[in-house]
């Protein structure tokens, strides 16, 4: 369990950054498509930016909960590095969708791919918690004596 959990709430922010990003680019979007609020259809070219940050907003709560857990019960390092990674995939998602709603698909398996991950990592993790704390066995301590 991280006891400083500085690099979860700096890829936190910087995932906050993300999002307000996109939401400028909408914004952006209506502008040069001339889409008042509270439209939400019109050119396709403002729906794949609008439904790309739509989407992104979709999944960020996901993210945000299995990432922390990850990081907080199984590593905080590994949880950063994927985190890193998911945001990654998420600007590959939003600006391969804004551009085509074909070339949204790596950066959608990507992003899918790390959740799975941060979900597989945050399960061990508090698996591992709960059977240290109530049955005083401890798996990864197990692990580490094997090797």
């Amino acid at each position: 369990m991280a006891s400083d959990p500085v690099l979860l709430a700096a890829v936190s922010v910087l995932s906050v950054f993300q999002q307000l990003f996109f939401v400028w680019q909408v914004g952006k979007a209506r502008k040069k498509y001339k889409i008042s609020p509270p439209a939400v259809t019109g050119s396709p070219a403002f729906e794949r930016v609008f439904r790309a940050q739509q989407n992104c907003v979709e999944f960020y709560p996901v993210f945000l909960v299995t990432f922390w857990m990850a990081g907080w019960f199984f590593n905080q390092v590994l949880a950063t590095l994927f985190g890193l990674v998911y945001l990654y995939a998420r600007h590959q998602f939003f600006f391969g969708y804004s551009e085509s709603a074909n070339k949204r698909l790596l950066g959608f398996r990507m992003s899918l791919g790390v959740l799975a991950v941060l979900v597989i990592q945050a399960t061990v993790g508090i698996a591992n918690n709960f059977l240290d704390e109530y049955l005083d066995f401890n798996i990864f301590k197990k692990l580490l004596r094997l090797f």
